[in-house]
């Protein structure tokens, strides 16, 4: 005979009987494969420890040596300097260093003679610079070394030549008053033209490598290890092991696993030991690479396979409890849903009704959780409420303005929300054209105020053109909120030498006294007065300002080069430098305004040079003035001697007159003789 069982009993009885088969089976996996998933589990995490671990030593090594590097960089301009003065200028700037950075116990650099003594040949001998912490106190001080030679690791970076983080070794700034300590060096050359002329050097103590190791978190009985690529530790939770080459403390596994080519090349690896106890360890290398280094360090993590064990044996006791537990809670909702199975076909009839008057309410909605029809039935019913409740809020939120309220629309049939969603859009597009015009006249407002604005500045700047070049640059990085601005004209009265000249530069809100010449065809600013275009730069590099800008060593995000064109005459460039990029009316506005400032200043400049003009020509008016009464005063003198002369050459002639006329009345004498002579004869 059949035996006939309710609803409730059905479900009870099919759907434990199933849960409690799965539950058996996954108990049996669990029991199977938890160790090997914990372990597996352990190990990713460990792997995962070790790599951010190492990735935080990395960050603090390239810290130290991004210090030690921009020191050296910074310092190859040394030969530029007398002696004592970069001698006493380079540990004047260690100072602040060493007190900001208070794991550093000295930093010191050391110059090679030959690189500043005039005719040394010798190819060692150096002064070494340095500032040591002792306590709270810095001791600077200056000595000289390698004089009969340089040391095997001061002779071997130099002969390197590059960045370099050395091996531990005991100090040798020594004075008999301090205890020597255990440390490393991170070295950075100063090379001139390629040449090792010198080098800086940061001197850590392995406490400070120690902290860094001590703060790696592992599992529970783990620790963590820092190791040198030639293998000494440098920080271990053993301190009696710091120092000690790892030869000596994993005497089995060097030659085994190659630790330490492994670790000078970088290599991430793992393998299992047995110490000297007898306990099992799992162990985990991870690289230390850094940038320019060429041999890297390595972080090792141990982790004791027994306490991998006992978390895995404690996650198998608690997904027993939890499983225990699911299964009270399934028998708990299987009783739950099959007393709840009568009542939804209620609901629904009510709802129904309910909806039949007009109403319309979000707790109208009910759960039906059958898997039947009476669910497919409960489910649209849920949807019509849901729309139509959507559908009232929607249009209470157009009615008050709000105009970014969406709405989902049933099916593709649902003309009631189309109609609204159409009615939202329509009101939208007036809004936005309404939010545009009034930016629009927001935008035209700045500009015109602007442009009123300079051309006050530039109406009453109008003779000078230093004068008038600082008004505007100032009052240009203020209005366009910007962080630096240079003005450049352009100097062509020289035809053989026409280049530009920083005549006016503003920076960080206070005016910048520079000397900036930048030739016609150099750069961003020669480009854009060949160009006679604005050039607009968003990705800057780094190194743009020692290249072309000239703006100081900021590095902006923004810059903007203006040419100052009146025509088509380039008379100069304005350069704008911010940390945010200008709108397109901003850039437009700036356009406008150097246009402005290049007729200005082409005024300015002829007004210059008809003052200078006039001034030539009245002066040269008064030369003239003299030279002609000096003239006039010249022809008085010599009208008088002509004069003069005159009246003594018409006394000479009347005197040759009269003497003619005696000698002719002597010759008529004298022949009358000569007549009467012959007469007489």
């Amino acid at each position: 005979m059949k035996t006939k069982r309710s609803i409730r009993q059905k479900i009870i009885l099919y759907i434990l009987s199933v849960f409690v088969v799965f539950f058996v089976a996954s108990v049996a996996y669990i029991v199977v494969t938890s160790r090997k998933t914990i372990l597996d589990e352990t190990i990713e995490k460990t792997r995962f420890i070790a790599k951010n671990s190492a990735t935080d030593i990395e960050k603090f090594f390239e810290s130290n040596l991004g210090i030690a590097r921009t020191l050296s960089q910074a310092f190859s301009v040394y030969q530029t300097l007398p002696v004592d003065q970069w001698q006493k200028l380079f540990l004047e700037m260690y100072l602040p260093v060493i007190k900001a950075n208070e794991h550093i116990y000295i930093i010191w650099d050391s110059w090679e003679h030959s690189g500043y003594i005039p005719n040394y040949t010798k190819e060692y001998g150096r002064t070494m610079l340095f500032v040591l912490r002792d306590g709270d106190k810095f001791e600077k001080n200056k000595e000289e070394r390698s004089q009969n030679g340089d040391s095997d690791r001061y002779g071997g970076f130099k002969k390197g030549n590059r960045v370099d983080i050395w091996e531990p070794y005991l100090d040798v700034v020594q004075d008999g008053k301090r205890e020597a300590k255990l440390m490393t060096t991170i070295a950075s050359p100063v090379q001139i033209n390629g040449k090792f002329m010198g080098m800086v050097g940061i001197d850590l103590e392995l406490t400070a490598l120690q902290e860094l190791v001590a703060g790696v978190e592992t599992v529970e009985g783990g620790y963590a290890f820092l190791v040198s690529p030639e293998g000494v530790i440098a920080g271990h939770p053993n301190s009696e092991l710091i120092s000690k080459n790892i030869d000596e403390v994993f005497q089995a596994e060097i030659k085994e696993h190659k630790l330490h080519d492994r670790i000078r090349k970088g290599d991430e690896f793992n393998f299992s030991r047995i110490d000297d106890k007898g306990k099992s360890h799992y162990m985990f290398f991870s690289p230390i690479t850094v940038n320019g280094v060429i041999n890297s360090w390595s972080l090792g993590i141990s982790v004791p396979y027994s306490q991998i064990m006992r978390s895995a044996n404690h996650t198998l006791n608690i997904s027993l409890i939890v499983g225990v537990l699911a299964l009270t809670v399934v028998i708990l909702l299987l009783i739950f849903i099959s007393n709840s199975l009568t009542k939804p076909i209620v609901s629904v009839t009510s709802t129904l009704k309910r909806m039949a008057h007009g109403e319309i309410s979000s707790k109208m909605k009910f759960t039906v959780n059958s898997g039947d029809e009476i669910e497919e039935m409960a489910e649209a019913l849920n949807r019509s409420i849901e729309g139509l409740n959507s559908k009232t809020e929607f249009a209470l939120d157009i009615g008050k303005g709000k105009l970014d309220s969406e709405i989902d629309l049933l099916s593709e049939q649902d003309i009631l929300g189309k109609s609204l969603i159409d009615m939202r859009d329509s009101l939208k597009v007036a809004k936005d054209e309404e939010v545009k015009r009034k930016e629009e006249d927001r935008k035209r407002t700045w500009a015109n105020e602007g442009l009123a604005k300079f051309a006050d500045i530039l109406r009453r700047n109008n003779d000078k053109v230093q004068i008038l070049s600082d008004e505007i640059v100032s009052n240009l990085v203020k209005y366009l909120k910007a962080n630096q601005a240079g003005l450049f004209l352009l100097e062509e009265e020289d035809r053989d030498d026409v280049h530009f000249m920083l005549i006016s530069a503003y920076a960080w809100d206070r005016k910048k006294f520079m000397n900036k010449r930048i030739e016609f065809n150099e750069g961003l600013v020669g480009a854009c007065a060949m160009e006679k275009e604005t050039i607009q730069l968003t990705e800057i590099p780094d190194d743009y300002v020692e290249i072309t800008s000239g703006l100081g060593k900021a590095t902006p995000s923004y810059i903007v080069l203006v040419p100052l064109k009146h025509e088509e005459d380039v008379l100069g460039v304005i350069e704008i430098a911010s940390f945010r990029a200008f709108e397109q009316f901003e850039v437009e506005f700036t356009e406008r305004v150097a246009q402005s400032i290049a007729s200005t200043i082409l005024s300015v400049r002829i007004n210059a040079k008809t003052r200078a003009l006039l001034e030539q020509s009245q002066q040269q008016a008064e030369e003239m003035l003299a030279q002609e009464e000096e003239m006039r005063q010249n022809m008085e003198e010599l009208q008088a001697t002509q004069e003069e002369m005159s009246r003594k050459a018409q006394d000479q002639k009347l005197k040759e007159n009269e003497l003619s006329k005696e000698f002719e009345e002597k010759i008529e004498i004298l022949k009358q003789e000569i007549k009467e002579l012959k007469k007489k004869k």
